[in-house]
């Protein structure tokens, strides 16, 4: 099943309509953007999440500033890199690179943007069986679809195998 169905349409409709508007005025004009649509949406067959190994994945844009660039926040067009940090990090070693949400929140309460400690409490409590070592993070403001499903959405599915993962938790932003 596709991640994006009639994808090559969506990205050719996108860089003829958006990207040349977005060029033009030097504006995001959403009103003008095509929100990509599925008729099926892709999945899989239920878990047993306290028999499994649950991935977070964060659009918060949280980068470990000691020893990774930060996501390109202000790119218009978006950032489709990704970053990974422990899954049992302290918060005080994160930043967050992203224009594109008020950052008032997660500076006063970063588990609103990735709940770790609330999850380490649900494996505590048996409801998860363990984390990933790693957390996925990347920017979620991301216009292009084709995009996301062409480079970034591979980097995911890929750590994910690497570290087991059997589930995955997006905390979107």
């Amino acid at each position: 099943m596709e991640i994006l169905e009639n994808k090559e349409q969506w990205s050719a409709d996108y860089q003829k309509s958006w990207v040349p508007n977005r060029q033009a005025t030097g504006k995001s004009d959403w009103s003008i953007y095509q929100k990509p649509k599925n008729n099926k949406a892709p999945g899989r067959p239920g878990i047993t999440l306290s028999q499994s190994r649950l991935m977070l994945i964060s659009s918060a844009g949280g980068y470990l500033p000691a020893s990774q660039q930060p996501f390109d926040a202000p790119s218009p067009y978006g950032d489709y890199t990704l970053r990974t940090f422990p899954s049992d990090i302290s918060f005080e070693f994160l930043a967050y690179a992203h224009d594109h949400y008020p950052h008032e929140m997660i500076d006063q309460d970063a588990q609103v943007a990735l709940p770790l400690g609330h999850l380490a409490e649900l494996v505590n409590a048996g409801s998860i069986g363990s984390l990933t070592p790693s957390v996925a993070s990347f920017m979620g403001y991301q216009p292009d679809a084709a995009r996301v499903v062409d480079k970034l959405v591979p980097k995911i599915v890929a750590l994910a195998k690497q570290e087991a993962a059997e589930a995955a938790l997006l905390a979107p932003l």
